[in-house]
């Protein structure tokens, strides 16, 4: 498993053959542009910075991938399933999630680019993972999947989603609305969106995994 303590993910091992095969290459990301993001059109959603919700400074150097990425990971957070859909709890939530990637794991700052409230609230998550999505054309270097951080942002769900919990239905469609903006913004395919699972040993997402030909198709229809 790969994560720190009870909640959170920490290093993870060597990626299977068969997540290598299934990454995309760079090669490959200017051919898919004409099938999926350039052009395509998505409704961009409501996202809370790293100032609304009250993060701390990060702890050193946020880096910057001058390229698009070619992917999008989904992650869970493995934090309690809590029936409070506040705003306010999913600021604290990515307060949660911060401070535990940084204290606990000793990263620069929150591992994740974004998170997803059960409330359906979305949040940032590492600095300027927002401004550089809203530019189009490259992005925050994160710690949420090794192996493939440098050509894949990452998207984690807040909740334990390992014995067959369910996402609630607004998190669920703020997940897609926000893979699709991404998919859209970086003319990712919406074919290239996968679970921590691929490239790691690791549970994570958890349920979601299951659902992500779901998540596939809603996303696909978003973009048109």
């Amino acid at each position: 498993m790969l994560f720190a303590g009870a909640a959170g993910l920490a290093a993870a091992t060597a990626i299977p053959v068969a997540a290598r095969a299934a990454a995309p290459s760079q090669g490959a990301q200017s051919a898919r542009g004409a099938q999926a993001g350039q052009g395509a059109q998505a409704v961009q959603p409501p996202i809370d910075t790293t100032a609304q919700w009250g993060a701390r400074p990060p702890d050193g150097t946020i880096s910057l991938v001058r390229r698009r990425p070619v992917a999008i990971v989904v992650h869970h957070t493995v934090s309690a399933n809590t029936s409070d859909f506040s705003r306010a709890q999913a600021h604290s939530h990515a307060r949660w999630v911060q401070a535990l990637h940084q204290d606990d794991n000793g990263w620069v700052d929150t591992g994740y680019n974004f998170l997803v409230s059960r409330g359906g609230y979305l949040t940032e998550g590492r600095h300027r993972s927002l401004e550089t999505l809203l530019g189009g054309a490259e992005f925050v270097l994160g710690a949420h999947t090794s192996g493939a951080n440098d050509f894949a942002i990452g998207i984690s769900n807040e909740g334990a989603y390992h014995d067959g919990a369910v996402p609630p239905a607004a998190q669920w469609a703020s997940l897609v609305q926000l893979c699709a903006y991404a998919a859209a913004q970086y003319a990712i395919p919406a074919t290239e969106i996968y679970g921590h699972k691929d490239f790691g040993d690791t549970l994570c997402p958890g349920v979601f995994h299951d659902m992500l030909p779901q998540l596939r198709d809603e996303v696909a229809a978003a973009l048109g």
